[in-house]
């Protein structure tokens, strides 16, 4: 392990963090900054336990701004979908499911973007919704790390504020990621090799989350929610491209 390569894991363990801090989307960046180093695969299996740890933060952060009904809804959403992407690693093409979570993506936020606005407040979370977003959520995060989307499908036209929003999407991936520990071992994710590395970051990341924290607080709620849906429209299509170079 080079320079070059503690200087793109260090990198990607601050966006990591920032991203347990409240801004999903830059979370979802450390995977492909470290991909530059080491391959998507091994980048993924790396950054898992630092996804885990930095979640400890911002459960402490969020302890107080979160939305409980969603909350209640989408747990057992999100545990079926990781027990269905664990029975089927092995046939799930993940190509297929990066495809899907893109497509899905991006026409919501050109829904959100350019569709006719609703009325504003806050809106009651439904029950069957929430269960199949989130069983989707936990199996698309599972399979292909791509939970994100399903979970902004369902959460963002609930219009929550802008805390509470990041509040519950912490503490909501900050379970699906525990839970994931387990399948994750059983099916050789981790080694010695990698847990070190992460044990060495892990510093970094747990500043990043107060990081991202304080941007949370202060970014206007307009604007936090504008660059959420622009943000997802940009990940869907990055998700659409790699599904198709998968399948090719």
């Amino acid at each position: 392990m080079g320079v070059t390569f503690w200087v793109l894991a260090l990198l990607a363990a601050f966006l990591v963090g920032m991203g347990k801090g409240g801004l999903p989307v830059v979370g979802m960046l450390g995977v492909p900054v470290l991909s530059l180093a080491i391959s998507p695969v091994a980048a993924t299996a790396l950054l898992a336990p630092v996804y885990v740890l930095s979640d400890m933060f911002g459960l402490y952060a969020y302890r107080r701004e979160y939305d409980r009904r969603v909350l209640a809804i989408m747990v057992p959403g999100v545990t079926i979908g990781v027990a269905l992407g664990w029975a089927t690693a092995a046939v799930t093409p993940e190509w297929l499911v990066t495809m899907l979570v893109g497509v899905i993506g991006l026409a919501f936020a050109l829904r959100m973007l350019f569709g006719r606005k609703a009325e504003g407040g806050e809106r009651r979370a439904e029950v069957a919704p929430g269960l199949f977003w989130g069983s989707v959520t936990g199996f698309t995060s599972f399979v292909s790390h791509s939970g994100g989307p399903p979970f902004q499908i369902y959460v963002l036209p609930l219009g929550l504020r802008k805390m509470v929003f990041a509040g519950t999407n912490t503490i909501l991936f900050a379970y699906l990621n525990a839970i994931k520990l387990v399948p994750y071992w059983a099916l050789g994710e981790f080694s010695v090799q990698n847990l070190k590395a992460a044990a060495a970051l892990m510093p970094v990341a747990a500043v990043a989350v107060f990081v991202g924290v304080r941007l949370v607080r202060v970014v206007p709620e307009r604007l936090f929610f504008q660059v959420i849906t622009w943000a997802l429209l940009a990940v869907s299509v990055k998700l659409i491209l790699d599904g198709v170079r998968g399948a090719i």
